[in-house]
């Protein structure tokens, strides 16, 4: 299981991850993903949990980010971190980007 060495974003193609949510799958192999994450503003990432570890980098926009029970507000150049199990999810505040990193690979978002 392995993406291509080199990936090109406009030959991958957008795939539905919620209402008004899209994303690409940027490079992989078992041990780690990285997966481009698109909102428009108002969408959410649905709270929810995963074994995977994950970290995030807000490329673009504004979102509310829940990790357990705290909140916080992050902007283009914030990221954070999930540990594995730990129920988490997004609110779009103004148009953005995720980058997402997951360890190992999300092979979920494979077989979709």
């Amino acid at each position: 299981m392995k993406s291509s060495d080199f990936i090109h974003g406009s030959d991958v193609a957008w795939e539905a991850a919620g209402e008004r949510v899209a994303r690409q799958i940027m490079g992989y192999d078992e041990r780690l993903m990285m997966v481009k994450v698109a909102f428009e503003q108002g969408s959410t990432g649905e709270v929810h949990t995963h074994p995977h570890s994950q970290a995030s980098y807000i490329a673009e926009g504004k979102f509310e980010v829940t990790l357990g029970e705290r909140t916080m507000a992050l902007a283009e150049g914030d990221g954070f971190y999930v540990e594995p199990g730990l129920p988490h999810g997004v609110k779009c505040l103004e148009k953005g980007l995720i980058i997402d990193m997951f360890s190992p690979a999300r092979e979920d978002f494979l077989k979709q």
